[in-house]
């Protein structure tokens, strides 16, 4: 694996690019950043402000001309795939936000692209990185509850209205993809998943169902259209045969009551992983070590997505 011996260029300036370069401005401070956009005015404000190396209007221009070893790809899911393969051509390492690609068939094709380059494609899956799925999966690797048996999380929530973007189907796939990826990245294998309605049109509310191979089950209440008493705080657990946990799905606070007992209020200065992510990954692309959250890992989450039907064919994402 190349060193990372030069800057990072961002292709799309918005929302997950701002989150990207602050997390990768605190782990990467000497990083050089640079960023492209279709729309000139856009790239320049986005440059100017995380204090960045150069800005391009067209991402064709960037990728042949922006002096960085890796590429940040957040533009919409639709572009994922064309332009990863793009960035590897002009000899670049990918960071591709996730969802990364529209269909799970669409890794095989990224792998054997990034294997004949030579270079890597990481997939930006913070959440798998959050300091609550960190702790859940060391209670578990632990044992500190016993044999896991059952875990519940209550993902729920309203959209915040906005004047000019509604939520919309791929905002929703998205954020289930999220909490089937941390479901799954716990280390208990799974072994089959459902949804519940049943049907090939997903709704805003569903209950995914897990089986993993340790004989647990997994629940994830999963809804954008509730209205709960509390906003954004809902509460899930984790029940082992020696202990039981309970927990914010947020992460705010963790109560253990097992073979310890313990209240950890978490700390919010990297909330969202992005942190403990980029520091993962640049270790990676020094040829340090793997990434913890690998291309195999991104595969398995979509592939489990995709067998709860909650992904349109590709002619509808293409």
């Amino acid at each position: 694996m190349c060193r990372l011996t030069e800057g990072v260029l961002f292709l799309g300036c918005g929302a997950s690019a701002h989150a990207h370069s602050a997390a990768l401005a605190v782990v990467g401070p000497a990083l050089p950043r640079y960023y492209a956009s279709r729309d000139g005015a856009r790239a320049r404000a986005t440059c100017v402000r995380h204090r960045g190396g150069g800005w391009y209007g067209s991402y064709a221009e960037a990728l042949e001309t922006a002096p960085a070893s890796t590429v940040v790809i957040t533009t919409p899911l639709a572009t994922h795939f064309e332009l990863t393969f793009l960035a590897l051509a002009a000899d670049r390492h990918v960071i591709v936000d996730s969802p990364a690609f529209p269909r799970a068939a669409d890794f095989e094709l990224v792998r054997d692209a990034a294997r004949a380059a030579g270079r890597s494609v990481l997939v930006a899956a913070n959440w798998f990185y959050r300091p609550l799925t960190e702790h859940l999966r060391g209670i578990i690797a632990a044992r500190t509850l016993g044999e896991i048996r059952l875990l519940q999380v209550n993902a729920l929530s309203m959209p915040v209205p906005r004047p000019t973007r509604r939520t919309s189907p791929a905002d929703l796939r998205a954020d289930l993809l999220h909490w089937v990826s941390v479901m799954a990245g716990l280390g208990l294998p799974v072994c089959r998943i459902s949804r519940h309605p049943d049907g090939a049109t997903p709704g805003p509310t569903r209950v995914v169902a897990i089986e993993y191979a340790n004989g647990a089950v997994g629940l994830l209440v999963h809804s954008q259209e509730v209205a709960a008493r509390f906003r954004l705080f809902h509460l899930s657990s984790i029940h082992g045969t020696e202990g039981s946990a309970l927990f914010e799905t947020g992460g705010r606070f963790f109560l253990e009551r097992g073979r310890r007992r313990r209240l950890m209020l978490s700390a919010r200065d990297d909330a969202r992983g992005r942190r403990s992510m980029f520091t993962d990954f640049l270790h990676a692309l020094r040829g340090d070590r793997e990434p913890r959250y690998t291309l195999v890992d991104a595969h398995r989450d979509l592939r489990l997505l995709e067998r709860i039907r909650a992904i349109p064919s590709a002619s509808a994402v293409r």
